[in-house]
């Protein structure tokens, strides 16, 4: 992988908050917080099935539902069984199914280097074959890490003249 633009510039300066991964990750650490958001790829949609899947106590599954509803991923929605009091189920907004690929790439790393002993595959239900998560470019070349410029306008600390703050303010 190559940088460009300010990256190139920045020595060893850390990106931090500038740096969209660190972004993402800082929404879905603890790891907890990705077997919740598997479940919900996975169809659950309910508190007890988050619960029962991932096999975290109330109290944790809670937390991360609450933290993935405030930060978009997941919204609530209310339904009602019959008799029973109202309550919400959560379902992925686009946002959060735009995190489908990220989290089929864990699922497809760790078959390939942690596998356990039965490992899930992933097939495309329309034709049965297996499904890959690959880096593409929009011409629709596949592409290696090699072959990849990563830039961004931005001096990432550096004399900048727009904060975090200020950036997270107006774009929030």
């Amino acid at each position: 992988m190559k940088l460009g633009e300010a990256l190139t510039l920045r020595d060893n300066q850390p990106v931090g908050g500038y740096c969209p991964i660190e972004r993402t990750l800082a929404l879905l650490t603890p790891p907890s917080t990705v077997l919740v958001l598997r479940e919900a790829f996975y169809g659950a949609t309910r508190f007890h099935e988050f619960t029962a899947r991932t096999a975290l106590t109330d109290a944790t599954t809670s937390a991360r539902l609450r933290e993935l509803v405030a930060a978009g991923i997941l919204e609530t929605r209310s339904y009602q069984e019959p008799g029973q009091r109202r309550r919400d189920e959560y379902v992925l907004t686009a946002p959060g199914e735009g995190l489908m690929p990220a989290i089929f790439a864990l699922l497809q790393w760790g078959n390939e280097h942690t596998p356990p002993p039965y490992p899930p595959s992933m097939r495309h239900d329309g034709c049965g074959e297996v499904v890959g998560i690959v880096a593409r470019c929009a011409a629709g070349h596949e592409v290696e890490a090699d072959d990849i410029v990563v830039s961004a306008a931005g001096p990432f600390g550096v004399s900048d003249p727009i904060s975090l703050a200020s950036w997270d303010a107006a774009s929030g």
